[in-house]
């Protein structure tokens, strides 16, 4: 992995995921130069120094597309405001909960992310799916017209976040654009304990993921220009977790991939406290409690010993891919074989290993993403014109 900081994982990990989801190394090196001397006092205590120095990348980007757009190059002004939805997108994931500024950061990651939809990917709306009494927020991104008008209603992937994602950073990753080239819709959701949903709205995590997962169904089988036989749901990260539990019991998803195979989230819990293997972010314990609403480390971790798969997997009767890196910090290798060897009872489950040579060997493969999204938009291809070939 591109080590921009040396010896600080988790900055170094908000650098190559904002390189490989459309970040231009000048914009990138021009706001980490500065912060050089930060980095070394920790991934916690120069948090601060990240958001000043990536909210002005923000600004300057901000400013760029202000004028392009007055002048009428809705185009040019599309890609800033693309750009700038990234960068801060990785400034505030930074933050911890208490920090005053998050909010405050997320609601303008809001409002650039719309700008550059208007500009950028018109094809992409925002979207609320009911979900107990309230709404979970979402980007939809619709298959284009022509893949429609040759094969009817479109398949589509739920695509979910992890630990500290947010439906901005599956935008910012252009996998959903991947999906479209190949007549496939995706719904980005922010899910109880991520995004939005998280942050704006107090909706925290929950074990029984198929409770959300079987709303985002419900929502997409009432729209007419999604096939009800083809939806897929597609988990990066912590979301490893969430999309096998999901299709394990929501029985109308077609297929499910795991980007990470995070088969025991709660023995890498474990782990952490003795220091073993890396953490995501800065203020770990602190950004681990809020997302599960949890305010007692010691019974937390009880609870954590929960979210796993054994005996989940077993359940999963649609085509299952497992995706993991080799060099994997985070989430061991391990984890990737357990939840292929117990999944016996799916049709068609498949494990791709990414390699050092290769690269993507890193969590998620955010040190070659775009390698990782084209090889699972691929398999879903694949996979969906298996359930239903297109034309039939």
């Amino acid at each position: 992995m591109f080590e921009y900081f040396p010896g600080n994982y988790v900055w170094n990990l908000g650098v190559v995921a904002a390189l490989n989801s459309g970040g231009l190394i000048d914009e990138v090196d021009r706001a980490c130069r500065p912060i050089r001397e930060a980095a070394t006092r920790g991934e916690d205590a120069g948090t601060g120094d990240f958001l000043s120095a990536w909210a002005a990348l923000t600004d300057q980007l901000v400013e760029q597309a202000e004028t392009a757009e007055k002048a009428g190059h809705r185009r040019t002004a599309g890609q800033l405001y693309f750009r700038a939805t990234n960068y801060l997108c990785q400034a505030e994931r930074m933050l911890a909960h208490s920090n005053p500024d998050r909010v405050p950061t997320y609601r303008r990651v809001l409002e650039l992310a719309q700008k550059a939809f208007t500009l950028h990917s018109p094809g992409i709306s925002r979207v609320e799916i009911p979900y107990e009494g309230t709404t979970l927020p979402a980007y939809f991104s619709a298959a284009p017209a022509a893949a429609a008008a040759a094969s009817g209603p479109a398949p589509v992937v739920v695509l979910v976040n992890g630990l500290d994602s947010t439906k901005e950073h599956m935008y910012s990753s252009g996998h959903w654009e991947e999906l479209a080239a190949r007549g496939i819709s995706c719904l980005m959701l922010d899910q109880p304990g991520t995004g939005e949903a998280l942050r704006l709205q107090g909706l925290t995590a929950r074990i029984d993921t198929e409770a959300w997962a079987g709303a985002a169904v419900d929502w997409l089988v009432t729209r007419d220009d999604v096939d009800p036989a083809r939806i897929g749901i597609v988990g990066w990260s912590l979301g490893g977790y969430y999309a096998p539990r999901a299709a394990a019991f929501e029985k109308r998803f077609a297929l499910v991939v795991a980007w990470g195979a995070n088969h025991n989230w709660g023995a890498v819990q474990r782990r952490r406290l003795e220091r073993e293997g890396e953490r995501p972010v800065p203020h770990y314990w602190e950004h681990v409690l809020w997302v599960w609403g949890h305010d007692d480390l010691d019974s937390f971790i009880d609870f954590a010993d929960d979210v796993h798969l054994d005996g989940v997997v077993e359940r999963i009767t649609v085509p299952f891919l497992i995706a993991h890196g080799a060099n994997d910090r985070q989430i061991p290798l391990e984890y990737a074989h357990r939840s292929y060897e117990q999944a016996v009872n799916s049709p068609k489950r498949d494990l791709r290993i990414f390699t050092r040579e290769e690269g993507a060997t890193e969590h998620i493969g955010l040190d070659h993403l775009p390698f990782v999204s084209t090889f699972i938009a691929d398999w879903v291809a694949d996979t969906f014109a298996e359930v239903r070939p297109a034309g039939s």
